[in-house]
């Protein structure tokens, strides 16, 4: 008896549907689209109704004839690709190059691969949808036109080898203008009064509040002069502070839905260090099927490409059996909550969530990998917490009046855990904070209680300081990756599957680069979005981009006809296009002049754009022609660039092994900085042409080799002291930071770690391996008298606490700004 012929994507999901489906199919896997545009021609029929011309990916052939074999001796054929419309458009793809079989086709969908969803699925076989089929295909050609009718303007103008895209274009403007941004705020002083108070009989705990209002007015403390003429005022009254209000209230926290694509992303790139691209791989491994113990293979969670918070009732179901036998009927609410899916969302799709909740991450551990199990972790607390009811709290705000000055202390003590007894959403990046301090220390223990002391109206406060303090105002944040994803779902642009493709095209084009973690536009990327806003504002447009997103899911909903859309569009793009070709302004033919002189000719050099960026060439070409590299700030100063991560890199700056300082050397793939012990030593790090040498800071010591002043320079691993005169002089060491090393008593110094994240070590490395995370200060513990204590940003502010085990001593040292005060300390900088 012949068999059915199952095709999904990949081996992986074959297999693990394979063992569903029994003897009388056989599956096999397409390896992803067997059929695309061609890289080399535009590949799209404009004046035939945008006809596209399709044809076999290059590398499938094998595998297109083993399919069409098997489809020849197949009873009929089930298309089983993705639920989306990126795989309906793969079924698509196949139905037409297995045509010649003539075997019925059918088409299956399934949200989970599990054995229930995949045997329900074969046995309500369906069609492939035009409709999604002709959204994907007017994507395609959308994109096609836009990058392969744009990217030649560029290669004519700038460079050869670099691209535009309708989406991802958008996505680098972002960045630019956030950098722009940056770079034109102008900070503004402020400080800041808190006093210590406590119970005058002692008893409770001391408890931070800070000056609200004067005179009933908001308070504005715009310079030193002005906090301290309040100080003076206050000083006298500190034995009048009496508590004028207390309001006591229970606050509700209510749990997050399940995750959809774009805040998986967001999460994984908060609490797990995730790369968007790393989480989705990861996400496809394990929807399509892990073999754990005993051989049983299966898919771990739903879909991972959705924009849907809808759960099923069966999921439901079995959630809350769980949580209610797991953690009491208490934490379970009396209804199955339901969540609202954005704007656009296909509600057809699932949330992303375990496959099954019984399955907790303890149990599957020992079958996937430290990756897996920590994305699995994360989605699975993700979709019980989601189900729980909210965490309560007793939120007590006490307003302490002194003359005509209001202090306002803030405390809060939960009454239920509700669903953060299993999971607590991460927190967007603050948009300022102290400089150089790590992400994680301002969001360690971001949910602990604030405690106050019994207190009543009327009763005195014991006053026990004033302390007085500088902020400067912040520059908004620079993109993270979860910034940047959440940016583009809230304007619209992209859609679930294209978040990861964005993110890593606008890196890969040399367009962007990452340090600590935060989007930097390079001077490519500044120079070709200013080409692209003047010649195409409308594509550039993130509004535009938006109602492109739109016409699409009109597309697949049927309300809308693709050739339709398409018309509209290139009509007026031909038009942007023409324009465009005749007012771009031609990089390559600008000069740049300076004051070096060609040591061949003696004529003065200008700078000019290449094929790798801005170099040094001789005003007098093609008479002279005479190139070099330019330097960092073209003048000459050791030369800089970026590494993978986004970190600047400087010549001689010590290396990461050995300590010898690096130097800059040429390859065929352009510059790369080299340690100067090779052979000994083989550390090489990539460089960037496009990211400046930060100048050097003068110090006021002296270099013990030659007696050149020493000077502070900016490197991969964080700042160091390296001599003046380098490269005649190689020294480099480290900036200490005035504590000592507890292990072996040598200095400690800050750096940067290999992923941007700021850290301190023994200046002694690697004879002394001892690290710390958090800023250790030069004060000693009044309690156990350690040597220093650890600086910790927390939700009740900036404290310092003892770095001995047991030692519970802790210090506010800066409380958070209180509602409708000054700028809070997460968008504030200490002076």
């Amino acid at each position: 008896m012949a068999k059915s012929l199952v095709i999904v994507e990949s081996p992986a999901k074959a297999k693990t549907i394979n063992k569903f489906l029994g003897a009388r199919y056989v599956v096999k896997a397409s390896m992803g689209h067997v059929r695309d545009l061609p890289t080399k021609t535009l590949a799209v029929d404009v004046e035939r109704n945008f006809k596209p011309e399709y044809k076999v990916v290059p590398g499938r052939e094998k595998v297109l004839t083993e399919l069409k074999k098997a489809a020849k001796a197949a009873e009929s054929i089930y298309l089983a690709a993705d639920p989306d419309r990126e795989g309906e458009a793969i079924c698509w793809h196949l139905a037409q190059e297995l045509k010649a079989a003539k075997k019925p086709v059918h088409r299956v969908t399934f949200n989970e691969i599990t054995k229930r969803a995949v045997q329900e699925a074969f046995e309500h076989p369906m069609h492939i949808d035009q409709r999604k089929v002709d959204a994907q295909q007017a994507r395609r050609i959308l994109d096609r036109l836009v990058g392969y009718k744009i990217s030649p303007l560029l290669w004519e103008k700038v460079r050869r080898g670099i691209s535009a895209g309708r989406v991802q274009s958008v996505a680098l403007r972002l960045v630019v203008d956030r950098e722009r941004e940056v770079r034109a705020f102008v900070p503004t002083e402020y400080w800041s009064i808190t006093a210590r108070c406590a119970r005058p009989d002692g008893s409770g705990p001391e408890f931070p509040a800070r000056l609200l209002r004067v005179a009933g007015e908001k308070v504005q403390i715009p310079s030193q002069a002005a906090a301290e003429a309040l100080l003076a005022e206050l000083t006298p009254l500190r034995e009048a502070f009496r508590v004028s209000a207390l309001v006591k209230k229970q606050k509700r926290r209510n749990p997050v839905p399940p995750f959809t694509t774009s805040k998986l992303q967001q999460e994984a790139a908060r609490k797990l260090r995730f790369p968007a691209r790393k989480t989705m791989q990861v996400a496809q491994q394990l929807y399509e099927g892990i073999e754990l113990d005993g051989g049983e293979a299966m898919g771990l969670i739903t879909y991972m490409r959705t924009d849907s918070t809808r759960v099923s009732p069966e999921a439901q179901g079995e959630g809350r059996d769980y949580i209610a036998r797991r953690y009491g009927a208490e934490f379970l609410p009396e209804r199955p909550p339901v969540y609202r899916s954005g704007q656009g969302a296909q509600e057809a799709h699932e949330a992303i969530r375990p496959t099954s909740v019984l399955r907790e991450p303890s149990q599957v551990a020992s079958g996937l990998t430290r990756d897996q199990l920590a994305l699995y972790t994360l989605i699975w607390n993700r979709f019980v917490a989601s189900q729980m009811r909210p965490a309560l709290f007793d939120a007590t705000t006490v307003d302490i009046a002194a003359g005509r000055m209001l202090f306002r202390a803030t405390g809060q003590h939960m009454t239920f855990a509700g669903f953060m007894q299993v999971y607590v959403e991460g927190h967007d990046e603050p948009a300022g904070g102290r400089a150089g301090e790590p992400r994680e220390a301002e969001a360690e223990e971001d949910d602990e209680e604030h405690a106050l002391p019994p207190l009543a109206e009327g009763e005195l406060v014991a006053c026990r300081a004033l302390t007085p303090l500088q902020h400067f105002t912040q520059p908004p944040p620079r993109y993270t990756e979860a910034s940047l994803v959440k940016e583009l779902e809230e304007l619209g642009i992209g859609r679930p599957s294209t978040y990861a493709a964005i993110l890593s095209v606008i890196q890969n084009r040399d367009y962007a680069v990452k340090a600590e973690g935060k989007f930097r536009p390079t001077e490519l990327g500044e120079i070709v979005t200013d080409l692209l806003i003047e010649g195409f504002p409308r594509i550039l447009d993130p509004g535009f981009t938006a109602q492109m997103e739109t016409k699409l899911d009109e597309i697949e909903e049927g309300t809308a006809d693709w050739l339709e859309a398409m018309q509209t569009f290139y009509a007026a793009f031909t038009r942007w296009l023409e324009k465009a070709q005749q007012k771009m302004k031609n990089v390559k033919a600008m000069e740049e002049p300076t004051d070096q002189v060609c040591e061949k000719c003696g004529r003065t050099m200008v700078i000019k754009w290449g094929r790798f960026g801005k170099f040094l060439a001789c005003s007098g070409y093609p008479d002279c022609k005479n190139t070099k590299e330019l330097s960092g700030n073209g003048n000459g100063e050791p030369a800089a660039g970026t590494n993978g991560q986004g970190t600047t890199v400087g010549e001689g700056q010590p290396c990461e092994n050995c300590g010898k300082p690096m130097v800059l050397k040429r390859g065929r793939f352009g510059p790369f900085l080299a340690c100067s012990g090779y052979p000994e030593c083989r550390t090489v790090v990539r460089v960037s042409r496009k990211a400046a040498q930060l100048p050097p800071e003068p110090t006021n010591e002296t270099c013990e080799a030659c007696g050149a002043p020493m000077v502070i320079r900016t490197g991969r691993f964080g700042r160091f002291i390296s001599c003046s005169s380098y490269p005649k002089c190689k020294t480099v060491k480290p900036i200490p930071i005035g504590v000592n090393c507890p292990k072996c008593g040598a200095a400690l110094s800050e750096r940067r770690s290999k992923r941007g994240r700021t850290f301190y070590g023994c200046t002694a490395y690697p004879k002394c391996d001892f690290t710390l995370w958090n800023r250790p200060v030069p004060e000693a513990c009044p309690t156990c008298h350690a040597p220093f204590l650890l600086e910790k940003r927390l939700k009740a502010g900036l404290t310092l606490q003892c770095a001995t085990e047991g030692c519970k001593y802790k210090r506010l040292v800066e409380a958070p700004a209180p509602t409708g005060a000054m700028p809070s300390e997460a968008m504030a900088k200490s002076n």
